[in-house]
């Protein structure tokens, strides 16, 4: 083994170790794993909204061609128990209902698993679904958060008083003084429509029951393996030592995957009854139903004549459908806490109220929530600047936080750790040419051909820990070094797609001063890996590479010592580098590490003498900035740090068919310290994609009866290639002085942003006729609806 190739450290673009094997096709996804004698499941799916059941027949598919096995919900309940939810309303103060994997007595929305089918083959397996007969006793139902809220509204959980999941004020000063001592106030009610996240991969598992050894393993399409066994654990009634979670590669998460659905303990319910291997794969019917984000703001904002803010007042009522264990429930409390956003503020009130309605579960969906609150703070910052008549980047400018104010205490709690919100401005204005921008603008206003403008910042916590659940801010790394120098990172994250294994082996190969070629990544494997949390809030790389830096410096103290031995040097003039320990005034005084490490492993009693002979290290890393203290407002600070971007989208509308093309975008963001650039652009590219989807095109749509009508990508339109320009991107480093590396995470940023800057946009291109955005997604009919309101 040598060290023919220099390690590729932080800050370099190293091309992703597993490109090759993604774009040839040889990755292997969970669809992929198909052991001896596999069988698959289907699910039969709630037909009605809210119900309860009367009688499940089986008999067709029990007898139907390939069937082994076909379960009822009252069945499954004697046979495992509820799910553990991944994040309680319970521990914030709110209501649970028990989660079940089949539901053996009411519904709450269409799509609910009520009965499940293994069977030889998938075509078998849901044809045998298809002759399950379920009768229903139809309860009303209310699909409409608003309307939840009324008295009279129908429960959606009958033992409830009314539909009330979660309630919380957030927010310091005196808000409704602020308003009523300021120049202006504007208001607004603003409504974000549900979407979804829509991976390439749906979830999928494939759980295999060993009754002989009493053991199940389980590969699956997921983002937090460990979390997974605990609750399979829980709910089936297993040790976790009998339960092994491995994570495939994965075609995209977006927070979809994170844990808590039923189809979990379904799957592995269906392989230990059956005692045959089963795999469960999600169709896109399936997958779409899992849904996010849908929220209703009423704002008032209050605001002097230079533009100042000087109090906002935010009501905010989200849709959180029926209850799920999964953690998607808790996104609107990201929404109200994120207020004021990036922005000096210091009377600010948000009452956030969380609705059950009788839609599917939300999921967690990348922004958590914060992109809500984005998109809604900078509607807010541009109807101010629209009612005093100034341009919307000076009226941010002289709202920002200053550069010189961090760590900076927000009226919700939070403490931004650091940034440069004014320079981003800059980074982003310079990028697009905002003057010229503007001047073609007006050139195209007088030819009659609507051009806008919009700019949005977006601040976004990141590396969430949330007391008493399974977000946390820590996460743990095993190195380990082999005879030959061979290093193997056992990392307790795990990668949605994104790469960041390819950041955790650069930091290795830096601190061990190794080629990052020498380093294995091992992730997502519960008998292999440390326990860890998986992939979310952009942690992967703040505490999975903080965590492998720690180790990899325990491994690479005891390289130095031996290996200065070896070379009959003073440990402390010695450094690992290059793959060699060399002394430092005399660089041709070298060994190889691979000889350094055989000498570790097989000389314990001479060159390692009174060194424990061990080329292994786990360690934990807790960032700082967490304090779950509360203080004497009741807040605490769950975040170790903050990245921010600045959007600025250019959009042509066309007044006669309301369409909305995005012609220019730039963003500028601070990630702090990049590990590896082209990581941090890839997860800006695709972000702010996402976020234009969600602001033109995105929306989940139900029937009267709680049928989702867009269950299909004919019907659920995500933006394609040629509907978004090429991206201007630009980069500003401001280093967390929280976290080891300075980095920040750079896994959600994105979304709110562009999101945000695109409805601006299209208000900016409308305002000659004086119309107003109100609401996402800005759909052709939206579009024109608003130009018809504007001209009557």
């Amino acid at each position: 083994m040598t060290a023919s190739t220099p390690a590729a450290g932080i800050g370099a673009s190293t091309r992703r170790r597993d490109g090759a094997a993604l774009l040839t096709g040889r990755a292997r996804y969970v669809d992929d794993y198909r052991p001896h004698g596999l069988h698959y499941a289907a699910v039969v799916r709630s037909t009605v909204a809210h119900g309860r059941i009367r009688s499940v027949d089986v008999s067709g598919a029990e007898t139907a061609p390939g069937v082994v096995l076909v379960l009822t919900g009252e069945q499954a309940a004697r046979h495992a128990g509820p799910i553990p939810y991944f994040i309680s309303p319970a521990t914030r103060g709110g209501r649970e209902v028990d989660i079940r994997c089949l539901e053996p007595e009411l519904v709450t929305y269409v799509g609910q698993p009520v009965a499940a089918v293994v069977a030889r083959s998938r075509v078998e397996a849901q044809s045998a679904a298809a002759a399950v007969r379920v009768e229903y006793d139809s309860l009303p139902h209310v699909l409409d958060a608003d309307t939840a809220l009324l008295p009279d509204s129908p429960r959606v959980y009958p033992d409830w008083q009314d539909n009330v999941v979660f309630a919380k004020t957030y927010g310091a000063g005196d808000a409704e003084e602020a308003l009523h001592g300021a120049d202006v106030v504007v208001s607004g009610e603003f409504r974000i429509a549900r979407s979804t996240t829509a991976p390439v991969e749906p979830r999928g598992y494939v759980a295999s029951w060993d009754a002989t050894d009493e053991a199940l393993t389980v590969h699956g399409s997921c983002q937090n393996p460990h979390q997974l066994r605990y609750m399979l654990s829980a709910s089936l009634g297993l040790a976790e030592s009998a339960i092994r979670v491995v994570t495939a590669k994965i075609g995209g998460s977006f927070g979809l995957k994170m844990q808590g659905l039923p189809e979990e303990t379904l799957v592995c319910l269906l392989s230990m009854l059956s005692r045959r291997p089963v795999k469960w794969i999600e169709d896109r019917r399936e997958s779409l139903m899992s849904g996010a984000r849908e929220q209703i703001h009423r704002i008032r904002v209050g605001a002097k004549a230079d533009g100042t803010i000087t109090g906002l007042v935010n009501r905010i009522v989200a849709d959180a459908g029926a209850m799920t264990a999964q953690a998607g429930w808790a996104m609107c409390n990201m929404s109200a806490s994120t207020f004021p956003s990036g922005y000096r503020v210091p009377d600010c009130r948000v009452e956030l109220r969380l609705v059950a309605t009788n839609k599917p579960p939300l999921s967690a969906a990348r922004g958590f929530g914060k992109d809500a609150a984005h998109f809604v703070m900078e509607r807010a910052v541009d109807l101010v600047a629209r009612r005093l008549a100034l341009d919307p980047g000076e009226v941010r400018r002289r709202n920002f936080i200053r550069a010189g104010e961090f760590p900076y205490r927000t009226a919700t709690g939070l403490n931004i750790d650091s940034g440069d919100f004014a320079g981003l401005l800059d980074k982003a204005q310079a990028a697009i040419d905002y003057p010229a921008v503007r001047e073609l603008q007006r050139r195209r206003r007088e030819q009659g051909r609507p051009l806008g403008v919009g700019i949005a910042f977006e601040l976004t916590p990141e590396s969430s820990d949330s007391p008493g659940t399974f977000v946390s801010g820590f996460d743990t790394t095993t190195v380990r070094m082999s005879l030959t120098g061979r290093v193997t990172v056992l990392t307790g994250v795990t990668s949605p797609g994104g790469g960041n294994d390819t950041g955790i082996a650069q930091i290795v190969g830096a601190e061990l001063g190794v080629p990052v070629e020498w380093i294995d990544v091992v992730q997502g494997d519960t008998d292999r890996c440390p326990t860890g949390f998986g992939n979310f809030s952009g942690r992967s790389m703040v505490v999975g590479g903080g965590s492998a830096a720690l180790a990899a410096r325990d491994v690479r103290a005891t390289l130095r010592t031996v290996g200065a031995r070896l070379l009959e040097r003073d440990p402390e003039a010695c450094e690992v580098v290059d793959g060699t320990v060399r002394s430092v005034s005399e660089p041709d005084c070298a060994v190889p590490v691979p000889e350094v490490a055989h000498a570790v492993l097989t000389r314990a009693f001479a060159a390692a003498a009174e060194v424990e002979p061990v080329l292994e290290s786990t360690r934990a890393y807790k960032p700082g900035n967490i304090d779950h203290r509360p203080d004497e407002l009741g807040r605490i600070q769950p975040y170790p740090t903050y990245s921010s971007c600045l959007h600025i989208a250019v959009v042509e509308v066309d007044a006669e068919t309301g369409k909305v093309d995005v012609v220019d975008y730039a963003m500028a963001h601070d990630c702090g310290t990049m590990i590896n650039p082209d990581l941090v652009e890839g997860q800006a590219w695709g972000a702010i994609t996402m976020g234009i989807g969600s602001a033109l095109t995105e929306q989940l749509v139900f029937d009267a009866g709680g049928r989702l009508v867009s269950d299909r990508f004919k019907s659920y339109l995500l933006p394609r290639a040629g509907d978004v320009p090429e991206f201007r991107l630009e980069h500003q480093v401001t280093p967390s002085p929280f976290t080891m590396h300075g980095n920040k995470g750079a896994g959600e940023a994105g979304v709110g942003g562009a999101q945000a800057a695109v409805a601006n946009a299209v208000e900016d291109a409308l305002a000659p006729v004086g119309a107003c955005v109100r609401s996402l997604p800005l759909t052709p009919p939206v579009v024109l609806d608003l130009i018809e309101e504007a001209t009557r």
